[in-house]
C-alpha cells in the first residue's frame, strides 16, 4: 500500500482532496495544482464551489486571476463527499473555534471525518491540518479510520500537518513556509512526508501527531502572549507619557534576544484568540493550570474595552456625550489588508460603543458588507472615506490600518482620531488621542 502510494506522490498522478475551500484550503489547493498534482476540493457550501467553478474568488486577497488559473490546471470543486474515494490523499481543512463555554469545539472535524467515512478506502493518506488539542489525531480521527476498516500505518495512513497560512503577508507562500508533519507511525510518517515534500520547500518531520498539534500551540500561544505583553505596557506607556511604538521601534534594532511586537485594539481571526484555550483545555487533564497562557488572554481580551474607555474620555474632554456621538469605525478586519472579520476586536468595540448608544459607522475598503455573524449584528455598509465624510463624525476610531486608507486626509479633517494602532505615532497633534 505505501509504495504504491509513494509511486503516484512521485510520478504526479496522486489525486489530493482538500476538504475545507477557505483560508488554508484555498491557497493549498493552489501551491498543489502549480506543481501538477490533480486537486479535487470540498466544501459543505454550495456557493463556495459555485464561486470556485465560475473563476470568483470568495477571500479578497486572493485575485480571481489565481483561481481561474488553478482551474485551467484541472482544480474541481465539490460539494459531494462520496468523491472522496477518488483521492489518495485527503487533507482536512476546516474550523476548530471555541463554544460559548471557551472550549474547544471540534464539530467541523468530526462532522467532516463522519462524511468521508464511508467512502474512505485503502491505500489513503489522511492528514488533519486544523489547529487543535495534542491528541486529536490519534483519539478523534484514528477511531473513525479504523471504524471504516482501516488500520493506521498498515492499509491506511494518518498525519497531522498543522497550517500556516499568513493572510495578507507578501513575503510568505504557501511553498516557502516551512511544514511540521507528525504520524504515529513510520509508514504514515513517510506517506506524509513525501506528499508535502512535493509542495512545499522545507518538512520538518516530528516524532508523532501530539508533537506536531503542540507545535502549533505554541506558535500561537506564543504570539498571543507577546502581544497581551506589550498590550499591558502600552497602558503603563500611555499613563507615564511615552510612547509604546518608539519604544519598541528603539528595542528592536538590538539585534539578538527581542524581536518586536504591536499593541493594538486586541486580538482576531481564528488562530489567536482560539488556539492557546485548546491548550489551557487539554491541560486540566493532566492536573495542569495555565496560568500564564490565561493571564495574557484576560489581557488581550480587556483591550477593546480599554479602546472603547479612551474613546469615552476623549469625548467627555471635549464636552460630548457617547449616547449622542456619532462615531466612525475605521477597519473591521482583524488584520491589515485582509476581509476576515473572525474573533476581530473591531466587532466588540462597535458593540460595546453601540450599547452606550453611540451611532455607528464603518469605513473598510475589504469588507464592503457587514457580514452574517453568528454571534455579532450589524446591518451596515462601508462608508466612503471622503473629506466630508470624515469631518461629519465626533471621531474616527482606527481600529484596523488598512494599507488603502488615506491617513493624511484622515489627520487634516477628522475632529477627533482614537488611534488604537499607532498609526500616528510620531506624529502627536491634539486631536489625535493613543489608545
Amino acid at each position: 500500500m505505501l509504495d504504491e502510494l509513494l509511486k503516484k506522490i512521485a510520478d504526479r498522478t496522486a489525486r489530493v482532496g482538500i476538504v475545507g475551500l477557505g483560508y488554508v484550503g484555498i491557497p493549498l489547493a493552489m501551491r498543489i495544482t502549480e506543481i501538477g498534482l490533480p486537486v479535487l476540493g470540498f466544501d459543505i457550501l454550495p456557493e463556495r464551489v459555485r464561486q470556485l467553478h465560475s473563476g470568483e474568488s470568495p477571500i479578497r486577497h486572493i485575485p480571481a486571476d489565481a483561481i481561474r488559473a488553478m482551474r485551467a490546471r484541472g482544480f474541481e470543486a465539490t460539494c459531494d463527499y462520496s468523491r472522496a474515494a477518488e483521492c489518495d490523499a485527503l487533507l482536512i481543512c476546516v474550523p476548530t473555534p471555541l463554544d460559548k463555554h471557551r472550549e474547544p469545539d471540534l464539530q467541523f472535524v468530526t462532522s467532516t471525518m463522519d462524511s468521508l467515512g464511508p467512502y474512505l478506502r485503502a491505500g489513503q493518506l489522511l492528514a488533519l491540518e486544523s489547529t487543535t488539542w495534542p491528541g486529536t489525531t490519534a483519539e478523534v480521527l484514528a477511531p473513525r479510520l479504523v471504524a471504516a476498516g482501516l488500520t493506521p500505518g498498515q492499509d491506511a495512513f494518518l498525519a497531522y500537518s498543522p497550517e500556516r497560512e499568513d493572510p495578507g503577508n507578501p513575503d510568505f507562500d504557501t511553498s516557502r513556509i516551512p511544514k511540521v508533519v507528525g504520524a504515529d507511525d513510520e509508514a504514515s510518517q513517510r506517506a506524509g512526508v513525501a506528499l508535502y515534500s512535493t509542495f512545499i520547500d522545507t518538512v520538518v518531520p516530528v516524532s508523532s501527531s501530539r508533537a506536531a498539534e503542540m507545535v502549533k500551540l505554541l506558535e500561537n500561544i506564543y504570539r498571543a502572549v507577546n502581544i497581551g505583553l506589550v498590550n499591558e505596557l502600552k497602558i503603563v506607556a500611555q499613563r507615564m507619557g511615552l510612547d509604546i511604538f518608539e519604544v519598541i521601534d528603539a528595542a528592536a534594532t538590538k539585534p539578538f534576544g527581542f524581536k518586536a511586537f504591536y499593541p493594538g485594539p486586541g486580538i482576531g481571526g481564528h488562530c489567536i484568540p482560539v488556539d492557546p484555550f485548546y491548550l489551557t483545555w487539554k491541560a486540566r487533564e493532566y492536573g495542569i493550570h495555565t496560568r500564564f497562557i490565561e493571564l495574557a488572554g484576560e489581557v488581550n481580551a480587556s483591550m477593546p474595552e480599554y479602546v472603547v474607555g479612551k474613546t469615552l474620555q476623549a469625548l467627555n474632554a471635549r464636552g460630548l456625550v457617547m449616547s449622542r456621538a456619532r462615531l466612525l469605525v475605521l477597519g473591521i478586519a482583524y488584520k491589515r489588508d485582509v476581509d476576515d472579520v473572525r474573533e476581530s476586536p473591531s466587532v466588540l468595540v462597535m458593540e460595546r460603543l453601540r450599547d452606550w448608544g453611540a451611532h455607528i459607522d464603518y469605513a473598510d475598503g475589504q469588507v464592503p458588507v457587514f457580514p452574517v455573524m453568528r454571534e455579532h449584528s450589524f446591518d451596515l455598509a462601508s462608508v466612503e472615506l471622503t473629506p466630508q465624510a470624515v469631518a461629519s463624525y465626533d471621531a474616527v476610531l482606527i481600529l484596523t490600518d488598512h494599507s488603502d486608507v488615506d491617513y493624511a486626509m484622515l489627520r487634516d479633517h477628522a475632529r477627533l482620531i482614537i488611534d488604537a494602532r499607532g498609526r500616528f505615532s510620531n506624529q502627536p497633534a491634539p486631536h489625535i488621542i493613543p489608545a
